[in-house]
């Protein structure tokens, strides 16, 4: 039997320490476009691109984003943090990097009395880094977009 990648098979690593997460997500958005001349297509342009996320992290992982918070003296004032996503099962392995992520406290409080549950906290980010996001040491930009930008 093959094993193969699952949600259990990541890991994510925070300031260079690995976090255990509930749930995460990342999400692309791209505005390329089709063009058109008298109403056909013909070909594209490149549109703006952005990239956010959320994370869900149990209380006892937000120990990490604790420690970053009091170094930074509040909560909003934590640093952007690059975000490495791994995961490897078998021989399949994949690896995503996102860069300059600034997180927000969202969901602080969520808690059913019934129990049951785990408590957890959402945070959600923003990729605010031009270096953007690579998948599987890709770049998802090419070079020419971020050459002003990257030092």
């Amino acid at each position: 039997m093959t094993k193969r990648i699952s949600g259990m098979s990541f890991d994510f690593y925070l300031d260079g320490t690995m976090v255990h997460v509930e749930k995460i997500t990342l999400d692309i958005t791209d505005n390329t476009a089709a063009t058109q001349t008298h109403g056909v297509p013909d070909g594209y342009v490149d549109g703006d691109v952005s990239a956010e996320g959320e994370l869900e992290l149990s209380i006892k992982s937000m120990a990490i984003l604790k420690g970053l918070a009091q170094q930074a003296g509040s909560w909003r004032g934590i640093p952007p943090q690059d975000f490495l996503f791994y995961a490897k099962a078998g021989t399949e392995e994949t690896k995503v990097e996102a860069f300059g992520c600034k997180m927000n406290l969202s969901s602080i409080l969520d808690i059913d009395p019934k129990g049951g549950a785990l408590a957890t906290r959402k945070i959600p980010y923003k990729v605010t880094d031009p270096r953007f996001i690579n998948i599987d040491g890709i770049p998802y930009l090419e070079p020419e977009a971020t050459e002003n930008l990257i030092g």
